[in-house]
This record gives C-alpha cells, sequence and structure tokens, in this order.
C-alpha cells in the first residue's frame, strides 16, 4: 500500500501530532507499506529527524504568531505533485487544520481515498485562547473531517463529541506506547537525588507548556511539605508558569531514553489539561509504572482506571489537585499498586498492535471506494 502521511507538525517537533506520524510512518514501512510524509518546514537551524524511516518532503513553513514552536505551512505546489509522484492509494491527515485541509482537497481532486486522524481539541483551544470562537471551530471540524473517507478518533471522549457535532463516518483509532522505552526499571537514584535532595516525593508534569495545559494548577502542590513538583517540556507559558509554581524544578524538552528515565523517577504523574483527545503522557506514565492523577474529561477518562490506576478529580480545580496528591503522598503502598496496576494496563498497547488497527482502517477505506466504482 502506498500512503501519503500529511501531517501539521512532524520530528524534530516534540508533540502528540509529530510523535504519532513518525510511529505511523515506521509502522507502515515495517509491514512492507511505502508511505512518505509531507510536514511544515522545521525552523532554520533545526535539522530534521535523521531517523525519519521514510522520505519527507517539507513544505514552506512559518512560526504561529505568538507560539513560534509550532510551524504552519505555507501554500506549496509540493503537497499535491508529492501525491501524484507517489502514486497513493491512500492519503492519511494527521490532525487536519491548513496543511491537511490542502491534502484533503489535493486528495478529492485526484480522486485518491483519504483518512482523516483527529486529534486536537480546536474547540477547547478557542475557548482558552479566543474566550469564545467554539461554535466556529466546530464548523471548521465538521467541514474538513466530513470531507473525509473516514475519520478516527483517539478516544471515546472525542468519539462522542465528534458524533455529537455531526462529523460523519467516525470510528475509534487509540495510540501505543514504547513498554520497551517506557518502563519502571529506568528508574535512576541519582537522577532522584539532583531533584529532591532531601528526599521529597517527585510529583512530575510532562507536556507543552501552554495555557491550555493549565500547569498553573499544580501551585497547589509545589506548597505541599515533602513534595517536589517537576516539570518538563517547553512552550509560551514556560515564564509565567516559573513565577506561578515556586520551587519547581523545570527540566526544559527531554526525549527519548532521557525522557523515560526522568518518567521512571518520578513517584507520582499529574496532568492538568482539560482538552486532551487522548493524552499520550499519561500512557508513558502508566507504562513507567506511575500512579496518575488526571481530569476526569477527553482521553484520561479511558486511559486511567479511577481507584485502580489513578485518581481521575475534577477538570480546573487546583485543590481537588493537591488533595489527590495529598493522599497518594500519604500511602506508599496505594502508589505502588496504581502504578503496577497501570504498567499492567498498558503492556499490550505496543505501536504495532495500533498500526495494524490502522492498516485495517485503510483497507476497510479501500474496500469501501472499490465498491462504490463497481456499482
Amino acid at each position: 500500500m502506498r500512503v501519503v502521511i500529511v501531517t501539521e507538525s512532524f520530528p524534530p517537533d516534540v508533540n502528540g501530532v509529530a510523535h504519532c506520524a513518525l510511529q505511523t510512518a515506521r509502522h507502515l514501512v515495517d509491514r512492507g507499506h511505502v508511505p512518505v510524509v509531507v510536514a511544515p518546514a522545521p525552523a532554520p537551524g533545526h535539522k530534521p529527524d535523521a531517523f525519519a524511516p521514510c522520505p519527507v518532503v517539507h513544505v514552506p513553513s512559518l512560526p504561529l504568531p505568538g507560539y513560534p514552536q509550532v510551524r504552519v505551512a505555507l501554500p506549496s505546489r509540493r503537497l499535491a505533485a508529492t501525491l501524484v509522484e507517489h502514486r497513493a492509494d491512500v492519503v492519511h491527515l494527521a490532525s487536519p487544520f491548513v496543511l491537511g485541509v490542502r491534502g484533503m482537497a489535493a486528495a478529492a481532486r485526484l480522486g485518491i481515498p483519504a483518512v482523516a486522524v483527529y486529534q486536537t481539541d480546536l474547540a477547547g483551544y478557542a475557548r482558552t485562547y479566543m474566550g469564545a470562537g467554539e461554535a466556529a471551530a466546530w464548523r471548521r471540524i465538521r467541514s474538513v473531517h466530513g470531507a473525509a473517507d473516514l475519520t478516527l478518533a483517539p478516544s471515546s471522549a472525542a468519539l462522542h463529541d465528534l458524533e455529537t457535532h455531526g462529523v460523519p463516518r467516525v470510528e475509534l483509532w487509540p495510540r501505543g506506547v514504547d513498554t520497551e522505552r517506557f518502563r519502571p526499571d529506568r528508574r535512576d537514584e541519582a537522577l532522584r537525588r539532583e531533584l529532591a535532595p532531601n528526599g521529597e516525593l517527585i510529583v512530575g508534569y510532562v507536556g507543552r507548556l501552554a495555557p491550555e495545559k493549565q500547569v498553573e494548577l499544580l501551585a497547589g502542590v509545589c506548597g505541599l511539605e515533602g513534595v517536589r513538583v517537576v516539570i518538563v517540556g517547553d512552550g509560551p507559558s514556560r515564564p509565567g508558569l516559573e513565577q506561578a509554581l515556586p520551587g519547581a524544578v523545570f527540566l526544559g524538552r527531554r526525549t527519548g531514553d532521557d525522557l523515560a528515565r526522568v518518567f521512571a523517577s518520578f513517584d507520582v504523574f499529574a496532568h492538568t489539561g482539560p482538552f486532551e483527545t487522548f493524552c499520550q503522557t499519561v500512557q508513558e506514565a502508566m507504562a513507567s509504572g506511575l500512579p496518575v492523577v488526571a481530569p476526569a474529561a477527553g482521553g484520561p477518562l479511558d486511559l486511567v482506571a479511577h481507584g485502580r490506576t489513578g485518581l481521575l478529580v475534577p477538570p480546573r480545580d487546583a485543590t481537588v489537585v493537591r488533595d489527590a496528591v495529598l493522599s497518594l503522598a500519604a500511602d506508599p503502598g496505594l502508589r505502588a499498586a496504581f502504578g503496577a496496576a497501570g504498567r499492567a494496563t498498558v503492556e499490550g498497547r505496543t505501536w504495532a498492535a495500533v498500526g495494524d488497527r490502522l492498516i485495517g482502517h485503510y483497507t476497510k477505506v479501500l474496500a469501501g471506494r472499490r465498491t462504490a466504482v463497481a456499482a
């Protein structure tokens, strides 16, 4: 199968869309398929991922105003040319917003089936950044995803939202986790002593530092005696968070085995963002054997079994986040039980298993197109 993956983000970017697109390309190659990736060009001076498993076509891009870590693709003939030159059987649209919309239009003109992967809660972002615009965001989502042969939702909450707002032809496609990289035995006592020299309980957050993540909700956790908050990631909110979270350690961006070592060296993982369509870092924390505190909203509802692998708390409430961490801090046995149950839960959620499900979706879409043509 010849697949063109049109993605709004790709390594060296570090985010869920980029990671999922990379894993998809890797799995297609492993299964003998022939993918090519089309993505916005990285910022000047940033080298593309040397380990990309297939050719990557970069289109010109500019930084998003106010959020320069995000690159927005400019109009380019390279996208349509790639679909033609690659002789694509199917176009995979990863979180279509700008480049993906052009990819959808090009696929339609060329008569190529398109599978759109929903990954970004645009409506939630509209509320966060503009205080309004949720209805307009859903109109755009319906327009973009309604043109696809199939939309894949990463969680049951996202699937429900899409169907409720009139998006047709939606099915569930979750995300995998690298259980070989993220595992409990990567715990590093030397790193723990560096992060918490007085033996504090380490509560970690991993993710982008942006307004929609609401990391400031960890302020109450910073005030707990015997607790050290460690923040991994970068983004436009970092300067404000350094002021809002006194005593927290900011490690910046970490990737690969280094990130896995940091994860395993936490005692508790806390996520605060209420707009997660999936929340990959929760899975990585569970694979690392950590108890999880997360909002009872979006993707974490599928991932965290409340009272068995972690604690789900009402979104946007700093007090309940603090109290959840406090209850885990007071009970080492409960932390260990939650962590072990979390690890056991994700052990079968490999990228290989999830990738095979994706290929099954492609096959179904292609069969549907052939049936329609024959009729």
